[in-house]
């Protein structure tokens, strides 16, 4: 079976296979920090890096690991990459830490994580499992921002409020408000909230699924049509 190319891996990771929207994989984290659109960002880098970094090390031991052992090897692997991480927002990104709170250790639980290990990090080589995990953090983490952006848009009129703590403070102009006075939804930031945005993200997702099978389609029997007259 032919390896897919780097583009559909990229593809894979931020569209076609994206874990948050197709495999439904990371839910916990995706659902419980979304209530802004720099929590979402957030938590979104810090699940990539844990990625990227076990899937390139997994990738380099995958044929050092006996078969036996290789789930509690990956959980080790995974689990040490988030104590830096952790350890890294608690130095540089206090405040944000503070915000995401008990979420960064949960990271290695993600099932999105240890999924990508075993499905493709131990099976590949380094270079794709590089690929592999900087796209599918980087799906990830647009579905983190996106989700974040509507809650906290319609439930409180603002959007990538308190930037600056992840960003500096020159991100303190990229805030937007739409003023005092705006009177938001509150069921949007709340759990309800979360699973309703969702729920409209992946209905989105397959309603434009649909439109471009059904342009391929058309472009197909347009094609084999021009042919046949041909002949």
């Amino acid at each position: 079976m032919a390896e897919k190319s780097y583009g559909a891996l990229v593809g894979d990771g931020l569209w076609t296979n994206n874990q948050a929207l197709v495999a439904l994989l990371g839910l916990c984290p995706l659902l419980a920090v979304t209530t802004s659109a720099t929590n979402g960002l957030g938590m979104g880098l810090a699940t990539t890096a844990v990625l990227v970094l076990s899937n390139l090390t997994i990738s380099l031991i995958r044929n050092l690991v006996r078969p036996e052992v290789r789930l509690p090897v990956f959980v080790m692997v995974i689990a040490s990459f988030v104590t830096a991480v952790e350890l890294s927002m608690q130095a540089f990104f206090f405040e944000l830490y503070k915000v995401l709170g008990l979420f960064i250790p949960l990271i290695v639980t993600n099932c999105a994580i240890i999924g990508r290990a075993e499905a493709f990090a131990s099976k590949t080589t380094v270079d794709r499992a590089l690929v592999d995990g900087l796209a599918m953090g980087l799906g990830f983490t647009l579905v983190l921002m996106v989700l974040g952006g509507m809650r906290e848009f319609i439930g409180q009129g603002t959007l990538f409020y308190q930037a600056h703590l992840m960003l500096g403070e020159a991100a303190k102009g990229l805030s937007m408000s739409l003023g005092p006075d705006f009177q938001g939804a509150l069921l949007a930031i709340l759990p309800p909230g979360a699973f309703i945005c969702l729920g409209l993200l992946i209905a989105l997702k397959n309603l434009i699924d649909k439109r471009l099978e059904q342009r391929e389609r058309e472009a197909a029997a347009a094609t084999g049509g021009e042919r046949q007259a041909a002949a």
